[in-house]
């Protein structure tokens, strides 16, 4: 069946989740797991963070955009129904009850608790009159220097306000009685948690009778409470703290471009004055200040989030670095598997053998090792790859540096329009540039997110190529914290493809096919649409079906629509999706066969597998992609087959099953869009996946999944 034949059978809005609101319920997972009773302290302090930081990074992006289009006049509703008026409105009516969960699970609960660990949040009233001297002498040194009030009158326009600054509105009075506003930006190069045992007890120990104890305060607390000396010779009515969101969704207008970098570079400027689509405020906000911020804003009523409590809780993710152990969960030390120890040559070792890793269960060490040994072997000839998310202090691009400077040839794209990290990927290309690398920022019009790295060297039987492919970026930080698949082989088809890939990408290519390699935009979704498909005829001539997923998001159209033909032909279908989720699960007549879980847990689920049983001939792909018009469409993603059964095995057992056993992290998706939680009951043995993953890597002494 073709695409339009698909969509023309199963495009009906009902059919469909709206994309936005499936996200918003993804995050009310994250808000669950803060409120979860068995999570010990600071990691349900963690997750009030990343509920937060989460939300932030959804106006700035998501809300943003159907403003934008809400502005435009646009009314044309998304495939699920809903126009983009209406989406905000529900979206908004769905967020604010969650918002003030969450408030109230900080305040009533987190808080006392902290407190109960000897970890106390104070405001400055709550410091003896000694301390409250200490703290202002410090704010007078350390603080106030760095400060600029700003005044609001006919002289002065309205201050420009950062995105995601919190800022003190201020009414302050003149000797001959006349009011002004004002305000104060709380400086975000210093901690809004400010610790403050220092600074109150110069040299004394945290530790009190062997119990651990440590004060903070908010830095707006402690500048509100000194807000005198800003405005010397006036008083200070009241205060009040708020902060805004801006869009930072600004689009490119790459084909108009010379310099990509350029462009870039300027969009980052750009960002700063987006438009306000979101201002918070505290409860106790007079209206006559609110109105004075809207005007200028030029925002509306419904632009304005009205917060009982403290603005901004990712901030609270300092707390989660204090040294209190007790509070987090067991740590976990990833295993280096023991192969990379047998030979001190790794490409020696690839040769032998494929290897796949599992991170962050799995140390991400070889993969930096494979660059560094790159980089000083004499034979390797030359590195190329692709780097997406590498991070501040990347040791990968540091070992390429090196490379370039022992005169090997090295070919690094760039994607600068990785969002929110332009500046950093910016700062790499041009230090790679600057020794010679040769650098490429992506194509006009598509952002390169395949995780590649290719390597090659001289032998004696004749130049080799050996590769890295990855579900997920090459970033030691994140490789930490996010689950991911990495794969080393010198297979001669992948590699020849891989080759191919970075000539599309470096040159002028126009090549549309792979050997083994499934590449996007050129057939990831086809290729996909014909294997689902096939699943379907194999069950429609008397053979089984089954296909199991794992993916951060399923959005596609075309790829639910075949997804719903293969349920209704009777193929069995798990769908392991993190996130969003825009296929109805269980409907008779339309997915019956379809079961969709999601897992949120102590590692961000990153992975994305494809499986497909295929008559017993199973496949497996593991991709950088999700299944997303913008993935399919408008990136350079790579989907590599793992062909060796031993490796297909582990990944069936290892990864696939005892995810879909999962029954204390895992979430069920039900046809209303809500999430259930499995119901263990006495009887049931429980498994918690990555719990399970853990134990089975250190138990398996360091052995990577690996070719016999």
């Amino acid at each position: 069946m073709s695409i339009k034949e698909l969509l023309k059978k199963y495009k009906d809005p009902k059919n469909f989740f709206n994309r936005d609101l499936s996200w918003v319920e993804f995050n009310r997972r994250v808000l669950e797991e803060a409120l979860n009773p068995d999570l010990p302290l600071l990691e349900k302090v963690k997750f009030v963070s990343i509920f937060s930081s989460n939300l932030d990074e959804f106006y700035m992006i998501r809300l943003s955009g159907l403003k934008e289009q809400i502005v435009a006049s646009i009314h044309e509703p998304s495939i699920d129904g809903l126009t983009p008026i209406e989406q905000v409105r529900i979206i908004e009516k769905a967020l604010k009850p969650m918002i003030k969960k969450l408030n109230d699970l900080w305040i009533n609960e987190l808080v006392p608790s902290l407190e109960e660990h000897g970890v106390e949040l104070l405001s400055f009233s709550q410091f003896t009159e000694d301390e409250q001297k200490k703290l202002s002498e410090y704010f007078n040194k350390e603080i106030y220097p760095v400060l600029t009030p700003l005044a609001f009158d006919p002289g002065r326009p309205f201050p420009y306000i950062s995105n995601l600054s919190l800022n003190l509105a201020i009414l302050v009075k003149k000797p001959n009685g006349e009011n002004h506003f004002a305000r104060v930006k709380v400086p975000n190069i210093l901690p809004r948690l400010l610790q403050v045992d220092e600074i109150l007890h110069p040299g004394k120990k945290t530790d009190v009778n062997g119990a651990f104890h440590a004060k903070f305060i908010w830095l707006s607390d402690l500048m509100w409470a000194n807000l005198a000396g800003l405005f010397p010779g006036m008083e200070v009515i009241e205060a009040h703290r708020f902060r805004i969101t801006r869009d930072t969704d600004i689009e490119l207008q790459e084909d108009e471009a010379d310099d990509l970098l350029s462009v870039i570079e300027e969009n980052i400027r750009q960002r700063r004055f987006g438009s306000v689509v979101r201002l918070e405020i505290t409860n106790r906000m007079p209206e006559f200040m609110l109105e004075t911020l809207m005007e200028n804003l030029r925002i509306t009523r419904d632009d304005v989030h009205i917060v009982e409590g403290h603005i901004g809780l990712s901030d609270v993710m300092t707390l989660y670095g204090l040294p209190l152990h007790e509070l987090k969960e067991r740590p976990y030390y990833p295993v280096t598997p023991k192969l990379f120890d047998e030979d001190e040559d790794i490409f020696t070792t690839i040769k032998q053998r494929d290897i796949l890793l599992h991170h962050p269960y799995h140390s991400f060490t070889p993969v930096i090792d494979f660059i560094k040994q790159a980089t000083k072997d004499p034979d390797v000839l030359a590195i190329k790859q692709t780097l997406y998310r590498v991070g501040t202090d990347s040791p990968i691009v540091k070992s390429l540096i090196e490379a370039a400077e022992r005169g090997k040839q090295i070919a690094v794209l760039v994607e600068l329009k990785a969002r929110f990290d332009e500046e950093n990927n910016i700062f790499w290309a041009r230090e790679l540039e600057k020794v010679g690398a040769h650098v490429v920022y992506g194509l006009v019009g598509l952002k390169t997110h395949a995780k590649m790295t290719l390597v090659v060297r001289k032998e004696f039987d004749g130049v080799k190529r050996y590769v890295h492919l990855s579900t997920g970026n090459y970033n030691a930080v994140t490789a930490k914290i996010y689950t991911d698949l990495g794969f080393f082989t010198c297979d001669e088809d992948i590699c020849a493809d891989v080759s191919d890939i970075f000539n599309y990408l470096t040159g002028y290519s126009k090549q549309k096919d792979y050997r083994k390699l499934i590449v996007a935009p050129i057939n990831m979704r086809e290729s996909m649409l014909v294997k689902i498909a096939r699943e379907t005829e194999n069950v429609k001539t008397g053979g089984e079906g089954a296909i199991i997923w794992k993916l951060n998001s399923l959005v596609d159209p075309a790829i639910i629509c075949a997804l719903y033909e293969a349920s209704n032909s009777g193929v069995k279908i798990d769908l392991i999706v993190r996130g969003i989720c825009c296929l109805v699960p269980g409907l008779p007549g339309l997915s019956e066969n379809i079961k969709v879980t999601s897992i949120v847990g102590r590692y961000l689920e990153h992975s994305r597998v494809f499986y497909f049983y295929n008559n017993s001939k199973e496949e497996i792909y593991l991709s950088s992609a999700d299944m997303m018009q913008r993935n399919l469409d408008r990136r350079v993603e790579i989907s590599f087959p793992i062909e060796d059964q031993k490796l297909k095995n582990e990944i069936m057992k290892s990864l696939l099953k005892i995810t879909l056993r999962d029954n204390v992290k895992s979430r069920l998706l039900l046809p209303d869009m809500t999430y259930k939680l499995h119901d263990n009951g006495d009887s049931t043995k429980k498994t918690n996946s990555q719990e399970w993953m853990m134990k089975h890597s250190l138990k398996a002494g360091g052995e990577a999944i690996e070719h016999s």
